[in-house]
């Protein structure tokens, strides 16, 4: 009987434990707004006829060719920070000879995150892009992670970073809708795309938009994301403006059946053909992968995919596209260089 009691008051404290803990990360969830205005300027009007993206999701500079991650099926939480700091010297030598890009949209660039040693990847890159102006929003902010149990992934800072020639109007951070309840919500990424709005001499607007959409779900979320995003564009193009939408979605753009030799088409949802109106245009390198997977170190047999592209509106041309091929040397994403012109 006393063993009962003994066993039973352990087990109370450990539940009182176990939800104080909870009562603690409640307190401390990050709850940003649904929209964020992360910079307004007083600008003059500006005159483009091209412009030349980049896209990449630099893997926080922690997915090197010799990481699997325990989240995709492997066992690492995280490299060495020997390994971080090289792939952060890579990505900042090949950012800084992209000199004819105009704007560069990054995804997962960590802040303060225990995966990446702390590094501050966003002051990094800044002072390597030092004549553009930089721009961040947050999408990863939870202060311990608690998976794997026996050696978790910790305190997380990230999120998306934008980095641009052009001075913008304003830039607005937009929270993406989440479907994620309690407890399972203080843990996981709060989900967003961040807008550059540039102010055109013929009195229009260009907006650059930044975005990173949800991997681990089951699709019904990136739905939710994807209707949201649609809503926002097909609004801003009824006005006249020119939009383009570069960054990680997370899955297939339309049209990756015919090239389903070349990609596991298996692990991704692909973007349904009819899910924008005809005249806008998906655009991507159907030759190249941008995303490999992660269960296991880079070898011959590794998976690979197509998720890295572009969006752009009707009054949009797509000059050029092209995959970087880097090996997925220093990160588990391809840049995506992108080459646009204004056509009406």
């Amino acid at each position: 009987m006393r063993f009962v009691k003994k066993s039973l008051v352990m087990f109370g404290v450990i539940l009182l434990l176990f939800m104080a803990i909870l009562g603690y990360f409640t307190l401390r969830k990050y709850h940003p707004d649904k929209k964020i205005v992360v910079a307004e300027n007083r600008v003059k009007p500006i005159s483009i006829d091209t412009i030349n993206c980049m896209s990449w999701n630099i893997g926080y500079c922690g997915l090197s060719d010799d990481m699997d991650f325990f989240y995709d099926g492997g066992n690492k939480v995280r490299t060495s920070k020997e390994m971080t700091e090289e792939n952060l010297k890579f990505i900042e030598k090949q950012l800084a000879g992209a000199k004819d890009v105009q704007c560069f949209l990054l995804q997962e660039v960590d802040t303060a995150s225990k995966r990446s040693y702390y590094i501050d990847q966003f002051d990094h890159i800044s002072k390597v892009l030092s004549s553009y102006q930089g721009f961040f929003s947050t999408n990863y902010h939870v202060d311990f992670v608690p998976v794997p149990v026996t050696n978790p992934l910790g305190k997380v800072r990230g999120g998306l970073a934008t980095f641009s020639k052009y001075t913008p109007k304003r830039v607005v951070r937009y929270a993406y809708p989440s479907s994620y309840s309690w407890p399972v919500n203080l843990f996981m990424l709060d989900r967003c795309f961040m807008v550059n709005e540039f102010i055109l001499k013929n009195e229009k607007k260009l907006f650059v938009i930044n975005t990173h959409n949800s991997a681990y779900d089951d699709g019904s979320l990136k739905r939710k994301e994807m209707n949201f995003l649609k809503k926002f564009l097909v609004s801003e193009y009824k006005k006249g403006n020119y939009l383009i939408v570069g960054g990680d979605w997370n899955q297939f753009p339309p049209g990756i059946e015919k090239y389903n030799d070349r990609f596991d088409l298996s692990k991704k949802s692909i973007i349904n053909k009819d899910f924008m109106p005809s005249d806008w245009q998906w655009v991507a390198d159907y030759e190249t992968a941008t995303n490999r997977a992660l269960d296991a170190p880079l070898n011959k047999d590794t998976r690979k995919s197509l998720i890295d592209f572009y969006l752009i509106s009707p009054n949009v041309e797509a000059l050029k596209v092209k995959t970087l091929n880097q090996e997925f040397k220093h990160s588990d994403h391809h840049p995506v260089f992108a080459r646009f012109r204004l056509v009406r």
